[in-house]
């Protein structure tokens, strides 16, 4: 017997696994002041299974890009088309940002989502403000800009031809093959210099990948689009991220090895992060699929992260620190140097951007 539920800030009764979701659980938002639970009485002895649909609301847009400073990240702004990702990613350090919307980082975030309906608008407002001075834009160092619900929506092409026509330089970041259909688009702007592609593999088993990213494309599939987009004459980086310990480290060379033969230029990886309520449902991911080494997971976790399961400092975050981080950063530069990547791609252009004129602009006489 299947029950279907949108879920409403609930945590799941034990022993229920929703079916093709990353989370397991779907407890209150941390912002919240009471918590709700539920359990199983008897009546439903039967059910095995939970089929979580998906459902999306549009959030009204003023601005679309959100500017930072981090010192460890090398862009000052990006763009999010969506809130919360329908790839269902067990270990996305982005979960705990679907609590300022009221909802759970657990299966809300997955299955209640958001579009930003007015993306494009908002952005071709905000290219052609007064004093906007051009620096790359990153889209999808979030949420994916590329997950299922693009394909109905569009709003990250949308974005794209904005950017397009005011010859805007841009780096997405996604796991989603469907960035293959705006090659259109990508493929002109990687010409003039303007765009530059990282795709993230986690994993390269394909039954692992269904376990961790259950909506995500198979880890083959992304080794084809990393093909594609390098046939189109798009620079393409292969991003082994997470670097998940005891469980997927050991294929490191193995995932840039076959990026590098489907035509990648570049490759970097990030360590597992597990900030806020990312901890709690990563355990419980643990103790579903792979209980045998969930253990030997957080072990290694703590000890990359001064005994905690999260260490939010700058440049440390993405790398963890202690003896195995040191391990991982060498047998990095071994395989960069066996495969002939570089750490990045070439710098994008800036000096080509360009307000384009309206109906009714005065043009300039030279």
């Amino acid at each position: 017997m299947t029950r279907e539920s949108s879920f409403f800030s609930e945590t799941l009764p034990l022993g229920l696994v929703p079916k093709a979701r990353g989370a397991t659980s779907n407890a209150s938002g941390r912002f919240e002041r009471l918590a709700r639970e539920t359990f199983l009485d008897g009546w439903e002895s039967e059910v095995e299974d939970v089929t979580a649909r998906t459902t999306t609301v549009d959030e009204p847009v003023r601005k679309i890009i959100t500017r930072n400073d981090s010192p460890d990240i090398p862009f000052d702004r990006s763009i999010n088309p969506y809130r919360g990702c329908e790839h269902g990613c067990s270990y996305c350090f982005a979960r705990p940002s679907h609590a300022y919307l009221g909802l759970s980082a657990g299966l809300d975030f997955e299955t209640r989502l958001t579009r930003k309906k007015g993306a494009a608008e908002a952005l071709r407002r905000e290219l052609t403000a007064r004093g906007y001075e051009v620096a790359p834009i990153a889209i999808g160092t979030n949420t994916d800009p590329y997950q299922p619900i693009e394909a109905r929506d569009r709003i990250m092409r949308e974005v794209l031809e904005v950017l397009r026509e005011h010859n805007h330089p841009v780096s997405i970041t996604t796991k989603g093959t469907l960035i293959e259909r705006d090659l259109d688009l990508l493929a002109p702007m990687a010409a003039k210099g303007l765009v530059q592609v990282g795709v993230s593999v986690t994993t390269l088993g394909s039954r692992l990948s269904r376990q961790l990213e259950p909506r995500a494309p198979v880890p083959a599939r992304r080794l084809k689009t990393i093909r594609a987009l390098a046939d189109a004459g798009i620079p393409t980086r292969v991003m082994v991220a997470p670097v998940i310990p005891a469980l997927t480290d050991h294929e490191l060379e193995a995932i840039v090895t076959a990026a590098a033969q489907h035509g990648a230029k570049a490759a970097n990886y990030i360590m597992l992060r597990l900030p806020n309520e990312v901890a709690p449902l990563f355990e419980e991911w643990l103790a579903t699929h792979v209980p045998d080494r969930a253990k030997r997971v957080m072990n290694r976790v703590h000890e990359l992260r001064g005994g905690k399961a999260n260490d939010s400092r700058w440049g440390k975050r993405m790398t963890g620190e202690g003896e195995w981080a040191e391990l991982m950063a060498k047998r990095f530069e071994i395989v960069l140097g066996r495969t002939g990547l570089s750490r990045g791609l070439p710098a994008l252009r800036t000096d080509l951007f360009a307000v384009p004129p309206r109906p009714g602009d005065q043009l300039s006489l030279f």
